[in-house]
């Protein structure tokens, strides 16, 4: 707040003692100068201060609980088995007794987490990770009542878990709306951290839709909420006092909190303890196909004023899209009029369609938008196929082209082996070639303006390499094993 400091001169004083008219009119000027003054700042600082979090703990702090699960364990004590034979036996029996490996024993392992209560009939929501391999899991209320809690189902895939407890009229939460959530905006976390029952933490919401590796389904909010080991499924409320997400990760160098929290959103939460509580399983749609991020230089490639989408690499024979007619280098920018913004988007809008359900899928191919109709099929566990590899290139090394590149023709055997009709394979990289491209891997085409050209042999690939402008990018139709991609490279870096 401002501070103003107000002097008179004694004269002026005196004459306004001498006009009582003129010393009214002045002071009640200066006295609405003061109020301008100090009510202003006031009123902004109430705006800009801190909130205040005590009626948001009161109100939800009694439907957030404590879950303790307990682990069997089986393991054996670690002692080595030495044999009569063994040039030591004789040594070690001079102390005593020999030891053996004892049997296989079962053994308790205790850990904690938090969790919310989603229904007043005592269904809760946490991380799967929290209920992981659990033989007994308790549920510990804020009003210290305990209860042996039912693993209804888990969701590895989003980290969610349901549990169900024999109770009646619960308090439960408010769940809210994570797609009106801001970055910038006041959240806090209410959980068990190291043991320590309903403790709150707040932070603001540092990011959304954060991707993170190896999981492409759950677009993570990030927060700076202090969240340490034990706060795992406990919930994450707006200053509305609503869910709008689970806390489920940190990163950390330490094993505490280092600033960096990561929450699946609610959306997606509530929709996996729906079908937990249904079927007691996750059901997930799926269209066969394989994709990638467009990038701005794969944009230009295909024709597409700005990098959105996600770029088909390859489309799964017999699949749901193969049957609808998507190809491979098609770009679907939406589904069922939503926009698909990123690569990372697909997978998320197509996982959660229920399987049989046809959408309209929007692609851009050879220069402009198509619709295809794609009926949806259920995701099955992921299967790991051994991939086919490129047989070895000839003996004789070719010259690099200008992006650096040797290539060579395959052979009739070489195509019979990879089930391909055209391609080139990539013998050797030279010249500090950046880019997705390695030796072994197969280029099936070369993609210009939205048009592709078939890669019919090395001699084809490198006339069109040299037409083209150095600096200028082009794109590449590329097989590696069982897979396809498309890599952008930039003309001229091998030289």
């Amino acid at each position: 707040m401002k501070v103003v400091f107000v002097s008179f001169h004694q004269e002026s004083i005196a004459m306004r003692v001498r006009h009582p008219g003129r010393l009214f009119a002045v002071v009640h000027v200066l006295l609405l100068t003061l109020v301008a003054t100090f009510a202003v700042p006031a009123a902004a600082q109430g705006r800009a201060g801190l909130p205040d979090f005590t009626d948001l703990y009161e109100k939800q702090g009694p439907a957030v609980v404590s879950v303790d699960v307990t682990q069997t364990v089986r393991r054996s004590q670690r002692l080595p088995d030495i044999s009569e034979d063994d040039p030591f036996y004789e040594f070690f029996k001079r102390f005593g007794p020999i030891p053996r490996r004892s049997p296989e024993r079962d053994f308790e392992a205790q850990s904690t987490g938090s969790g919310f209560i989603v229904s007043s009939d005592g269904y809760i929501a946490t991380n799967a990770h929290v209920v992981d391999d659990a033989s007994e899991v308790t549920v510990r209320l804020s009003d210290r009542r305990e209860f042996k809690a039912k693993v209804i189902g888990a969701d590895k895939r989003s980290d969610v878990a349901l549990l169900k407890i024999d109770a009646k009229d619960l308090p439960k939460v408010t769940i809210g709306d994570p797609e009106k959530l801001k970055v910038g905006e006041w959240v806090v976390a209410i959980g068990k951290p190291f043991g320590l029952e309903n403790t709150m933490t707040a932070g603001i919401v540092s990011a959304k839709g954060r991707d993170l590796p190896q999981e492409n389904l759950v677009p993570f909010i990030q927060t700076d909420v202090a969240i340490n080991p034990g706060n795992s499924g406990g919930p994450l409320f707006n200053m509305r006092g609503e869910v709008i997400g689970i806390n489920s990760l940190i990163y950390s160098r330490t094993g505490g909190y280092m600033g960096l929290a990561f929450a699946v959103p609610i959306d997606i939460a509530m929709n996996t303890v729906k079908q937990l509580q249904e079927k007691g399983h996750v059901v997930r749609g799926r269209i066969g196909v394989q994709i990638q991020e467009v990038t701005k230089e794969a944009a230009d490639a295909f024709g597409l004023k700005q990098a959105q989408g996600a770029l088909v690499n390859s489309v799964e024979k017999d699949g749901p899209a193969a049957k609808a007619g998507v190809e491979s280098g098609d770009i679907i920018i939406k589904v069922d009029n939503r926009e698909v913004k990123t690569s990372n988007d697909l997978p998320r809008i197509i996982t959660a369609v229920r399987p049989g359900t046809k959408v309209a899928l929007t692609v851009w191919r050879k220069g402009a938008a198509k619709d295809i109709g794609v009926t949806v099929a259920e995701m099955k566990e992921d299967t790991v196929t051994p991939q086919r590899r490129a047989p070895p290139a000839p003996k004789e090394k070719a010259k690099p082209n200008r992006m650096g590149l040797s290539l060579v023709d395959l052979t009739d055997e070489q195509r019979k082996e990879l089930d391909v009709k055209t391609g080139v394979l990539v013998e050797d990289i030279s010249g500090g070639v950046r880019g997705n491209v390695q030796p072994g891997d197969i280029i099936l085409a070369i993609i210009q303006r939205g048009q592709a050209t078939e890669a019919k042999s090395a001699a084809q690939i490198n006339d069109l390499l040299a037409k083209l402008d150095k600096g200028a990018s082009v794109t590449l139709q590329v097989r590696r094993g069982d897979n396809q991609f498309f890599a952008t490279l930039k003309i001229g870096n091998g030289e």
